[in-house]
């Protein structure tokens, strides 16, 4: 069995993915990356290309991550590739991974804003930086807007519903 180190169970944990035994954080942990790795990728070649339309044709999946209690990126992983590679299913999102694909939402319409409206230069920036605030889930598990949900709201703690997986 791997054991998830302190800092990805911290990180990951920040995101609401809490609950979760060594084994099942060590297995689905590096698979949370995808929907932000998705993300970060379409939202890195919208900006390059400075499209709107690229831009906002994410907003409607972001959106739906920050509603429903899995990313629509999720899908690929729970229903194809864990499947293939017999892993368990990714945990439902929580509240804090949720608040980042809300705030992720209204980046991606400013973002598209801007290049729509011609100004280009602040289309860039916003695109830019929203993708190098993908790349740090992506590449390192730390999600700035579940940091600062945190911060305003505190942990998030398993629901009594919520049985501990183990």
């Amino acid at each position: 069995m791997t054991t998830p180190s302190a800092t990805m169970r911290c990180r990951l944990e920040a995101q609401g993915y809490v609950g979760l035994s060594d084994e099942v954080m060590a297995e689905v942990g590096p698979w949370a990356r995808l929907a932000t790795g998705l993300c970060m990728t379409w939202v890195v070649v919208g900006t390059v290309l400075g499209s709107a339309t690229m831009i906002w044709a994410l907003m409607p999946i972001a959106a739906l991550g920050a509603i429903l209690p899995w990313h629509p990126f999720d899908l690929i992983y729970n229903h194809g590739i864990r499947h293939l590679l017999g892993k368990r299913p990714l945990p439902r999102h929580r509240a804090p991974r949720r608040f980042a694909c809300s705030i992720a939402t209204v980046w991606l319409a400013a973002a598209g804003y801007a290049f729509y409206s011609g100004a280009t230069a602040l289309g860039y920036i916003l695109g830019g930086s929203l993708a190098v605030a993908a790349a740090f889930p992506t590449f390192t598990d730390f999600c700035i807007p579940s940091y600062f949900y945190g911060l305003m709201f505190g942990k998030v703690a398993p629901t009594p519903a919520e049985p501990k997986t183990t």
